[in-house]
């Protein structure tokens, strides 16, 4: 904003509550630039740590006590952001001409004013010699060097503080602490200590701990009068008379028994204030009854009442910063009633109360919803039961007292107070707070025993609050050492200010920040897997500098085995590196046994070992004649249909022999492939904008369906999801995409590294109110980078976790151009834009491709996998079995009654399979049995084609693994090739039942016995001995396969009838009650259903309550009519 429109916000007040709020405009306004601020302050210090005064005494530099440098307000004095005038007291407040007068006689005018002036020491001015020589206050800078001063020349005399509350306590360390003083006395009204925080048995355990320490304690003493060696009042100080006549010798008293607000200013003004307890009466904005005219901290009065500690006036800052800067496009945040919790180590003894913690003393101020509920009173008129029960742990040898106050029952923590061990603190505010029922019972919280070398920051979620004064989560502490903020924990303070006011929580801090970067400095192997020594970061950009095409040149050229074919981890890594990279097709010979699950059929496998099939409806938007065209498909076909999460149709159950079939009659109706299956973009969801909702400001819907035409196909290290909003309401939820776009009045804002799935991830705010023509080359950049950089199979989310400098980097890299590799990537994203085309289409018209898409390679025949059952309409297959098939499949070849040489498939189907990085595979059909077969390296390998552990029969379509092979010593000779094997049996010419002259077996557990990865859940099988090498129970059948000169491929195998009998489709395949044995357990939804009387979808007319019949639901009426009648609002309201 140019300087002239700036708004001048002028702060009265220089203290902790008036410097946090000045911090958080200049963060909030930052981009805006709406405001000029003046601070204006009485002292002539800069803002200090009032909470830390007692470290004075023992660095005597006011500079340690800077809240921020001198130096941090020259920066931001530029422009006039800020300026400030110190050792000025505002007089006069002008609110009708808006201005202030300073008792210099200068006049500065305002806009907004802002009174953050806090309280005074209270002095007993109605007690005599009050203003003698030798009493002091205890509150600023200036009242700690006069006692200073003072008590260097009263050395070996007695000092008295006056008032036993925190800041009594601090006024003991003090004056303890300046070694100036014989004997430090503490006098104290009440019979105890801190009887505003602690109960009775607490605050004596802290005289106990403070008379130890040296100070003695006088309680239940009140002082008459201050007695002084001259003849006026006036005099210096001589001693104390109490109210029961004691008399008492001392030098030098301190009075700490309180604070007043500062609202001399405002009464003069004639803003309101409160007569009871005095403050500037606010409303729940900070506002006052004066127009412009704002109040935070210790000055302000919210509901006739005052706090004098530092959070609530914090909180008071953070509304009024955001209001004042945010409330334009946001709902104006609300004062609310303040967390009054206290924790603080005071003249060494830990100190904390938390929540209501004298809900037993005074009855508890609220409780929760739950358990308001509960009846308190009795019928008869008796008194009502306590509503609070207290459990208290002491340990009198320790010196540790807690106190925690639960609901009767037991289920709710409401408050408590802690001496000695308050290493629980952080973790039983947040369970007050929020008002859960607790976990555990109300004796193991208070016990829980404490694991050794536990820093207590562990178990806490990153929400929980440690700063209270500053209201600092450990979440926020953890980020600083992420994303490369901070490196020390001095820099954690001035980044957050946690632990810059009372201090107490820096133990915490400094655990947590340790522990996090700790966690980021330890050596982290992020290798690719055995293969390569590699990360996929690292395997991308040598793939990209080299140029590298196939699996066989990155292994030669960044593998630990060179003649490897890699396993079922690097495969799919290297294919999505190669795709996007060069963007070929993904079912070509040279990648397409590099394929994950659902990327080697273009589709997603299901449990049946159908597919689904997921057309691209960009943005959700689609024209009738593609709806029609999708319906016409799937009742052809008898396909289950349900709208997606992503706003298009998915269609389940497509057999791979159909899909061809199907992607033919989609394609003719103007529909393309959707990349469902593929780590790719998935879909850009939108919501209907400008286009039709009256509240948008943006077209939504032509934004998402550009920018999903854009990065369509485009594959990436996992999928990728986008959102468009078309304002705030955020109806297409883009704060939970990859990325995402909510419109705004000036153009877009861009969030990225959000998702839901397992762990859920609010994305962040990356760019504000981009101009459209500007959000494509800032999304160019982001997903390049991303793909440049991330790991494998590592969602935007996590990669932005883990980025070093997280997201205040990636905003230099893609916005600021950081590294000038800006230019790079909107290039290399263009390159990958101009080589779309639909695979689906491709599939189609290349024949070689689509003879892939058939059940068996040696016949036409088909066969059910699983049975299937009507649920809502539609048909669906069969529930998982319950149990694996642990059968001894592995021991069938012992068992055999007798086995033959049987040709199954032509030679020449596995042509070039010694090419190819998995070689090439078939499902082949005998009898009712399905087996696998594989060429690998020149060798042949034949199983069962069923995985046991959920019976599915996809083996021939997993990937092949092979262990990297071990250094060879010098000298050795290097082993024989695999596919010497086979050789005598090619230049064979015995019948097919005659078995070769003699068998060479490879021994199980070789370096180059390859292993097979069941696609659906990566269970692995070793293809010469069937075990199972990732689960013990598991094993399958293997067959004895050679080749022979007559160009068939022949496989030792039992009688057809005994094959089937073990392996059989028929006896394998899953069947419905497989899921549930036990015919007498009832179903999933049984019992719901019966209790809720469902009977599926519902259609009635209009106007008809729709329940069950009287013979569905016994003792219930029929349906009756019932009658609409007009009403107010929206809709109509029924006449019962």
């Amino acid at each position: 904003m140019a300087a002239g429109k700036r708004v001048r916000l002028v702060v009265v007040g220089l203290g902790m509550v008036g410097i946090a709020f000045i911090e958080k405009v200049l963060k909030l306004d930052a981009r805006a630039r709406e405001y000029d601020i003046i601070v204006i302050g009485e002292e002539p210090h800069f803002a200090y740590n009032r909470v830390g005064l007692t470290s004075f005494f023992g660095h005597r530099k006011v500079e340690n006590l800077y809240l921020n440098p001198q130096e941090w307000y020259a920066k931001h004095a530029t422009e006039n952001q800020l300026n400030y005038h110190l050792n000025t007291l505002v007089t006069e407040i002008d609110s009708s001409n808006k201005t202030v007068t300073c008792a210099n006689g200068e006049v500065v005018a305002y806009d907004i004013l802002v009174l953050a002036t806090g309280s005074d020491a209270v002095l007993p001015t109605h007690t005599p010699g009050h203003d003698a020589n030798g009493v002091f206050v205890y509150r600023t800078i200036d009242d700690l060097e006069k006692l200073i001063e003072f008590g260097e020349v009263r050395k070996g005399t007695v000092g008295v503080v006056v008032g036993g509350g925190l800041l009594g306590l601090e006024a003991a360390a003090a004056m303890l602490d300046l070694e100036c003083f014989e004997k430090v006395k503490l006098v104290e009204r009440n019979r105890w200590v801190l009887s505003r925080q602690l109960d009775s048995e607490a605050g004596n355990l802290v005289v106990e701990k403070v008379t130890e320490l040296g100070i003695d304690i006088m309680l239940t003493k009140r002082v008459a009068k201050i007695q002084t060696n001259g003849e006026s009042e006036s005099g210096s100080v001589t001693g104390v008379m109490f109210e029961d006549g004691e008399q008492m010798d001392c030098s030098t008293i301190c009075f700490a028994i309180g604070v007043r607000p500062r609202d001399e200013l405002a009464r003069k003004a004639g803003i309101k204030c409160s007569e009871r307890s005095g403050g500037v009466l606010v409303n729940d904005d900070m506002s006052t009854s004066v127009p412009d005219i704002y109040a935070i901290g210790e000055c302000a009065s919210w509901e006739n009442q005052t706090f004098g500690l530092i959070a609530p006036g914090i909180e008071m800052a953070d509304v009024l910063s955001f209001n004042l800067t945010q409330a334009k496009l946001h709902q104006p945040r609300s004062f609310k009633r303040p967390d009054l919790s206290t924790k603080l180590k005071l003249l060494g003894v830990d100190v904390a109360s938390f929540g209501d913690f004298f809900a037993d003393r005074d009855g508890p101020s609220s409780l929760p919803a739950k358990a308001s509920r509960k009846k308190t009173s009795s019928p008869t008129g008796e008194k009502p039961p306590a509503q609070v029960q207290a459990l208290v742990y002491k340990d009198p040898f320790a010196q540790v007292y807690k106190k925690y106050l639960f609901t009767t029952d037991g289920k709710y923590l409401l408050g408590g107070m802690m001496i000695g061990d308050t290493s629980d603190y952080v973790k039983l505010v947040p369970m007050v707070k929020s008002q859960k029922e607790l976990g555990m019972p109300p004796s193991q919280l208070i016990l829980g025993a404490k694991k050794e070398g536990d820093d207590g920051g562990d178990d806490l979620d990153d929400d929980t609050q440690i700063c209270s004064c500053h209201n600092v989560s450990k979440g926020d502490i953890v980020k600083t050492a992420k994303e490369g903020i901070c490196k020390s924990v001095g820099e954690v303070k001035a980044c957050t200010k946690a632990g810059t006011g009372c201090g107490g929580c820096m133990p915490l801090v400094t655990s947590i920040f340790n522990k996090a970067m700790k966690d980021m400095g330890a050596e982290v192997k992020n290798h690719l897997c055995a293969h390569f020594s590699y990360s996929r970061a690292d395997l991308y950009n040598i793939i990209m500098v080299k140029q590298l095409k196939t699996l066989a040149e990155v292994m030669r050229e960044a593998g630990n085995d060179r003649e490897s074919d890699g396993c079922e981890t690097c495969k799919p890594a290297v294919a999505s590196i190669f795709a996007s990279l060069w963007n070929k097709h993904i079912m070509s010979k040279p990648l397409h046994g590099l394929q994950e699950t659902n990327d080697r059929y273009l589709g997603n496998i299901q449990r049946n070992g159908t597919y689904s099939v997921v057309p691209r409806v960009s943005a959700g938007e689609i024209l009738p004649e593609h709806l029609i065209v999708i319906g016409e498909v799937a009742k052809d076909y008898n396909l289950y249909t349900k709208i997606t999460g992503g706003q298009r149709i998915d269609m389940f159950g497509a057999k791979k022999q159909d899909l061809i079939d199907i992607w033919k009659r989609l394609g003719d109706g103007g529909l393309e492939s959707g990349h469902a299956y593929a780590k790719s973009l998935r879909t850009v969801k939108s919501c209907v904008g400008s286009t039709w909702c009256r509240y948008g400001v943006g077209d939504s819907v032509g934004m998402a369906v550009r920018v999903e035409e854009r990065y369509k196909s485009v594959r990436a290290p996992h999928k990728i999801k986008g959102g468009v909003s078309g304002c705030v309401r955020e109806c297409a939820e883009a704060q939970s995409k990859d990325f995402g776009l909510i419109a705004t009045e000036k153009g877009f804002n861009i969030f990225i590294g959000g998702n839901g799935g397992a762990s859920p991830k609010h994305a962040e705010l990356l760019a504000k109110d981009v101009p459209p023509s500007e959000v494509i080359p800032v999304l160019d950049r982001y997903l390049m980078f991303y793909i440049r950089t991330a790991d494998k199979l590592q969602r935007t989310a996590r990669w932005l976790e883990a980025l070093p400098g997280g997201l205040k980097y990636l905003k230099e890299v893609i916005l600021e151009d950081k590294l000038g590799i800006c230019a790079s990537l909107e290039s290399q994203m263009q390159e990958l834009v101009d080589s779309f085309f639909d695979e689906w289409a491709e599939a189609v018209k290349n024949p070689t491709i689509a003879s892939k898409f058939q059940q068996f390679a040696n016949t036409s025949e088909t066969l059910e996998t699983a049975e299937v059952e009507m649920d809502r309409g539609q048909s669906r297959p069969v529930f998982w079995p319950a149990e694996s098939a642990t059968d001894d499949f592995k021991g069938l070849k012992d068992r055999w009654s007798t086995t033959a040489w049987q040709p199954v498939i032509e030679a020449s189907y596995f042509a070039g399979a010694d090419d190819t990085p998995n070689g090439i595979s078939a499902n082949i059909k005998r009898g009712d049995t399905q087996l696998a077969l594989w060429r690998v390296r020149g060798k042949y390998y034949a199983t069962q084609q069923m995985c046991p552990h959920k019976r599915t029969f996809a083996l021939s379509e997993g990937l092949i693994g092979q262990d990297v092979l071990p250094p060879t010593p010098p000298g050795t000779p290097p082993p024989s090739s695999p596919s010497a094997t086979p050789a005598d049996a090619i230049t064979s010419t015995s019948p097919p039942a005659t078995p070769p002259a003699a068998e060479t077996k490879e021994p199980c557990g070789s370096a180059k016995t390859p292993w097979v990865s069941c696609p659906f859940h990566k269970r692995n099988f070793d293809l010469s001995s069937g075990s199972c090498t990732n689960d013990a129970a598991l094993s399958i059948a293997t067959f004895a396969a050679e080749e022979r000169a007559d160009g068939l491929v022949y496989l030792k195998l039992p009688p057809v009838e005994e094959l089937d009998a073990e392996l059989g489709t028929a006896r394998w395949k899953v069947k419905k009650g497989d899921a549930n044995p036990d015919p007498s357990r009832a179903g999933e939804f049984d019992e719901l259903d019966r209790k809720i009387g469902f009977k599926g979808r519902r259609a009635k007319r209009v106007g008809v309550k729709p329940i069950a019949a009287d013979d569905d639901l016994p003792g219930r009426k029929t349906s009756r009519e019932v009658t609409f009648v007009n009403s107010s609002g929206c809709g109509a309201a029924p006449e019962w």
